[in-house]
C-alpha cells in the first residue's frame, strides 16, 4: 500500500519568469499526511551555460552569489529535463497513490515551470495544493508570529524548511 500523499517540491530555477527561465535543479520529499518522511529525490537540470549567465543576474543572485556560484558549477553533473522527469514519474510510481498533492511554499511557482517543462508529471497532480506560504501569511499578519528558516536557496534544504516551517504552524493548533 502507497504510504505517500504530499509532494513536497521545490525547485531552483534561473530566474522566476516560467516562459523565460528554466529549471536549474530538482528536489522533492514524499511524507504522508502527518509529515513523517517516506522517500526522497534530487537531481540536477542541465541548461546551457551561456543561457544560465545571461538569465542569473541582477539584485537577487547578487544577493545569493553563493547559491547561484553553486548551482553553476554542478550543472556539468546534470540530466536532461526529460530524464528528470521520468525520474520524478518513477518516485511518484513507487511512493503513492492515485491522489498526489503538491506541497511546499508558493507551490503555485514551482507548478508553473513543472506544466512548462514537465508536462507528462504535471497531469499526474491532484488540483489541490497544500502551499506554505498561505499559513505563513496568516501567522505573520494576524498572529504577529514568525518562523526563521534559513534562506540557502537550494532545493533539498527549502524542501526541509518548508516541512519545519508547517509543523511548527501545527504546533499552535494544539
Amino acid at each position: 500500500m502507497k504510504k505517500a500523499n504530499l509532494f513536497w517540491i521545490d525547485l531552483e530555477m534561473t530566474g522566476l519568469d516560467p516562459k523565460k527561465d528554466k529549471i536549474l535543479e530538482v528536489a522533492a520529499i514524499a511524507t504522508d499526511i502527518k509529515l513523517n518522511e517516506a522517500a526522497k529525490y534530487e537531481s540536477v537540470v542541465k541548461v546551457d551555460e551561456n543561457f544560465m549567465k545571461k538569465r542569473m543576474v541582477g539584485e537577487f543572485w547578487e544577493k545569493n552569489s553563493k547559491s547561484r556560484d553553486a548551482l553553476m558549477e554542478q550543472n556539468e553533473t546534470g540530466k536532461p529535463i526529460e530524464e528528470v522527469e521520468r525520474e520524478l514519474i518513477e518516485f511518484l510510481d513507487q511512493n503513492f497513490g492515485k491522489e498526489i498533492y503538491l506541497a511546499g511554499n508558493s507551490i503555485h511557482q514551482d507548478r508553473k515551470f513543472i506544466e512548462n517543462e514537465m508536462p507528462e508529471l504535471n497531469k499526474r497532480f491532484h488540483y489541490r495544493m497544500l502551499d506554505v506560504s498561505a499559513w505563513k501569511i496568516y501567522f505573520e499578519n494576524a498572529l504577529n508570529k514568525k518562523f526563521i528558516k534559513s534562506e540557502n536557496h537550494r532545493a533539498l534544504d527549502d524542501i526541509n524548511g518548508s516541512i519545519e516551517e508547517l509543523k511548527w504552524y501545527l504546533t499552535f493548533l494544539k
